[in-house]
């Protein structure tokens, strides 16, 4: 436990070091500033990081327009769906401890699953690898009993009286449901609720100190406003929180629930970046590192580029356990990145980005609520291709 605390403090110390002189490499806070300039953001905290170090960290812009409260490294973020790998992690890593296997159905742990049928009338058999990468088909938690929801187990029979989408292994399709599903499992095997689970885990021992579902009220104190873009101005104009995420008596949801700062977020990625450990503590063997980062789905095409609009791009990506995998890299968002990066966006257009090939990570912290596509912005382009650029020099 000392050691724990040690090596924890020894995180903490880093990353205010990293933020009393940040490093910052050319050409990125350029182009955020661009993006700033043409409404697309209000500010942005820009990281890039290597195993062992911060090699940029930069913020532009304000985390409030109308106090002219400027973003810093410590400006807090919802950051929505980046939750998803933080969620795959826990369960890898009770499986690494023999607690569970991702191919048990999960029913194993959830017996309610037990009777869940498919579309077609069979027995679902659902196993937690599927809920995971989001070919389940599971249906999702709507209206106002899920809103009702108190813990994550109020949300099992919702999930389980809405029909299923399809039949299992059939296709892809982005499934909040099924990643819940898991938090839950997380619950279940380890006697914790899911937030303390990860805070003793994982934030704890990685140093997030800024990384919660329920944000404190001097935490809360540096939370970035959120920006919508009107369609007829072109302004950017203040959208509230969402209402599911943060207060106390919501479910701590393993989809979308935590707000986190840049700094935190990137210990996240350094340890994966490291194989699954971080100043000498492992939290991931080397086989749970390859079902995050390996599509575990197959021929079947995944993403949000998938459509017209954005190139159909499906097959250029495989999905691990509640991660993205870039197969093959792409125009656009994906130009400058390698063959096997993965990370995860999130809703309100953060995004985090580990290209194992290059040994970086790329870290977007931004809260704009009515991107098209959060993870084919424009912003996210401008920030990606600045850095590479700035990395290959």
């Amino acid at each position: 436990m000392n050691h724990c605390r040690f090596l924890a403090g020894l995180a903490l110390a880093t990353t205010l070091s990293a933020l009393a002189d940040p490093p910052k490499l050319p050409g990125i806070g350029a182009a955020m500033q661009e993006m700033v300039a043409k409404n697309e953001i209000a500010g942005s905290v820009t990281l890039v990081v290597t195993k062992d170090k911060f090699v940029h960290l930069e913020s532009t812009g304000f985390a409030d327009v109308a106090t002219k409260r400027p973003r810093t490294p410590d400006t807090l973020f919802w950051i929505a769906s980046m939750t998803k790998p933080i969620t795959g992690t826990a369960i890898l890593m009770l499986q690494d401890e023999g607690k569970l296997n991702v191919a048990d159905p999960v029913a194993k742990y959830l017996p309610e699953f037990a009777n869940l049928k498919t579309p077609s009338g069979r027995p679902a058999n659902l196993t937690i690898s599927q809920i995971l990468m989001h070919t389940s088909g599971l249906g999702e938690a709507t209206g106002p009993a899920a809103q009702q929801a108190k813990t994550l187990a109020d949300l099992v029979p919702i999930w389980l009286a809405t029909p299923m989408q399809y039949e299992p292994g059939e296709k892809w399709k982005y499934t909040q449901s099924g990643i819940n599903a898991a938090a839950r499992i997380v619950e279940v095997v380890s006697g914790m609720t899911f937030d303390v689970f990860l805070q003793k885990r994982l934030f704890d021992p990685l140093g997030m100190t800024n990384t919660t579902f329920y944000p404190t009220d001097a935490q809360r104190a540096h939370l970035a406003t959120a920006y919508a873009k009107n369609k007829d101005t072109g302004a950017l104009e203040p959208v509230p929180p969402r209402p599911e995420f943060g207060p106390r008596d919501r479910p701590s949801q393993g989809n979308g629930g935590l707000y986190s700062t840049a700094p935190d977020y990137a210990r996240f990625c350094q340890m994966l970046l490291n194989g699954g450990t971080l100043e000498g503590r492992r939290y991931l063997s080397a086989a749970a590192m390859k079902f995050l980062t390996t599509p575990q789905t197959g021929g079947l095409p995944t993403g949000f580029f998938q459509n017209e609009t954005y190139g159909n791009r499906g097959t250029n990506y495989g999905w691990g356990l509640a991660t993205c995998i870039l197969r093959t890299p792409h125009d656009g968002v994906a130009a400058m990145l390698s063959p096997g990066s993965y990370g995860h966006g999130g809703a309100w257009g953060t995004q985090a980005w580990i290209d194992p090939v290059k040994g970086v990570a790329y870290l977007l912290m931004v809260q704009r609520s009515n991107f098209p596509n959060s993870d084919a912005s424009d912003v996210r382009r401008g920030f990606q291709k600045a850095a590479a650029a700035a990395l290959a020099k």
